[in-house]
């Protein structure tokens, strides 16, 4: 099955990488034919007793005349989350004679976290191979949760990025099948893991492209390609009309760069549903912070501060990469995407600090510091949001604040958010997606650090830096439900860790679409 993500793709590159596709069996593992790998879940006994192997690991080993059970325990094998054992298979079996491994996968208690994890596992051991069978425990979810979490993790953990004449130092496994008898036989689950693991590849990928490649009008392009796939409206203001209709915060930070700025709409509205009856739906606005590179500007960063700022349009990629999906995991509100993109460039033109701004709809902003650019372009795209199109709920996806790395490290997403019911939703999803967030307190007693003396706020209120940023930005959403993810914290991986690879992570998009695939995504919520 080829997957919806690699469908939906643009060319990026030419030596672009594709994730793995997937296929479902219900054949054991062992009897898969052309196959290199086969892979088995291992699981640890009980009360002492040695590892458990998942299904189809019996019937292996009675073709092979091996015993997997002690194979697993003469490699050290606890039945440990993401613990990988090997297992020569030189001669292949009668069923299979292109076998030459088989892998013995720990799956901890195999709930979801455990399966994205033994999918990771298994990404990196089968790097450069064709094909690989593998069977998926259901010891405590069901089927169709264990196919989502491990084919995820199978996608991510393979993920790669190359832009090398020689190309790729390695490429992820071709083709996995997933097989047995405890796997779900609905290709409408494996479609919407695929969905998930391909809105997580895009997002990761496009955060990587490099910046000399990667400017404004090239997310405009990317945008553009991505709505002709997937059956989206698309409206990309340019420099000429973001001055025409007022769109002073993302106009001020794109000035000083040779790439003028852009402003990204996408529009979905789910499958079958008439143009009148669409009216009725319930409108999501997503809102991308698509700063293509980020030099601080006049308020230059340290170097070593600069070297990963190609990816601080993570938000923007994760905006991009929710809408091409949402059809894949039949979204049933309409949502509009939006993308402020701008480089923050140093030049003679380039915004200066005690510079006021004025944002779309009329709030005007003292700059006090060039590099906290993110809320100047975001500003202008809520306010936009808010009063043009009348959303019933607003999430905003930025790299923002240093602060929220400070508070939470690089594991956990911030967010705050007006409303319980929003922020439960979000939660929930980044629980189940594997992209945890943790909410900060909208703090009113800080307000009085936005204050400016010649302007409505300062973009550089000092201290409580999550907090404060998050303040500023409340402005401009008035009383429409509203949620923002600072995702500063979780906008670089430092090295590989289980589904994550190092690099841009491009954290959120699954979580987002967790969210907006689930039955009745805003039900509750501004009640």
């Amino acid at each position: 099955m080829t997957s919806p993500a690699a469908q939906h793709a643009a060319p990026v590159l030419p030596g672009q990488v594709d994730p793995p596709e997937f296929a479902l069996s219900e054949l054991l593992p062992g009897a898969i034919k052309g196959v290199e790998v086969v892979a088995l879940p291992v699981l640890p006994g009980e009360d002492g007793e040695p590892v458990l192997l998942g299904p189809g690991a019996a019937e292996l080993a009675d073709e092979l005349g091996l015993d997997l059970v002690g194979a697993a325990e003469a490699h050290g094998l606890t039945g440990a989350t993401a613990e990988v054992g090997v297992v020569p298979v030189p001669g292949g079996t009668e069923a299979n004679p292109d076998l030459r491994l088989v892998l013995l996968i720990g799956v901890g208690a195999a709930r979801s976290t455990d399966l994205r994890r033994a999918g990771a596992a298994l990404a990196r051991a089968t790097r450069d191979r064709s094909a690989v069978a593998t069977s998926i425990p259901t010891v405590h979810l069901d089927a169709d949760d264990a196919v989502e979490a491990f084919v995820v993790g199978t996608m991510l953990g393979g993920f790669v990025f190359h832009w090398r004449s020689t190309g790729a130092e390695h490429q992820p496994v071709r083709r996995v099948v997933l097989a047995g008898p405890t796997v779900t036989a609905d290709r409408a689950v494996l479609e919407r893991a695929i969905a998930l693991g391909g809105a997580g590849w895009r997002s990761r990928l496009l955060a990587t492209v490099p910046s000399n490649l990667k400017n404004p009008a090239w997310l405009a392009e990317q945008a553009s390609a991505i709505a002709a796939a997937s059956g989206l409206d698309v409206d990309v203001w340019d420099e000429e009309r973001l001055a025409v209709d007022g769109f002073g915060g993302i106009l001020a930070v794109g000035a000083a760069s040779a790439t003028p700025p852009r402003l990204i709409r996408l529009d979905y509205t789910p499958a079958g549903v008439s143009a009148r009856a669409a009216k009725k739906l319930p409108l999501v606005v997503l809102v991308g912070k698509g700063i293509t590179f980020d030099s601080g500007g006049l308020s230059i960063k340290p170097s070593a501060s600069m070297a990963s700022m190609k990816r601080d349009m993570t938000g923007g990629a994760v905006v991009l990469a929710t809408m091409a999906a949402l059809a894949d995991v039949d979204c049933p509100v309409r949502v509009v995407g939006l993308v402020a993109a701008a480089e923050n460039a140093i030049s003679g033109s380039a915004l200066r600090p005690g510079d006021v701004i004025t944002h779309w709809g009329g709030r005007t902003t003292e700059v006090g510091n060039t590099d906290a650019e993110g809320r100047l372009v975001l500003g202008d795209a809520l306010a936009y949001a808010v009063q043009e199109l009348e959303p019933a709920v607003v999430v905003d996806v930025a790299t923002l604040t240093g602060a929220v790395k400070v508070a939470l490290g690089q594991q956990v997403g911030g967010l705050f958010a007006t409303d319980d019911t929003l922020a439960d939703a979000l939660s929930g999803a980044g629980e189940r997606a594997g992209e945890p967030l943790w909410r900060f307190p909208l703090y009113a007693g800080y307000e009085d650090r936005l204050a400016s003396k010649i302007a409505d706020a300062s973009n550089d209120p000092g201290g409580a830096g999550a907090i404060t940023a998050a303040l500023f930005l409340q402005h401009f959403v008035g009383d429409v439900p509203w949620a923002h993810l600072d995702i500063a914290s979780v906008g670089d991986v430092e090295k590989e860790w289980h589904e994550w690879t190092a690099g841009p992570s491009g954290f959120g998009s699954r979580l987002l679409l967790t969210w907006l695939g689930s039955a009745e995504p805003v039900a509750g919520i501004g009640s």
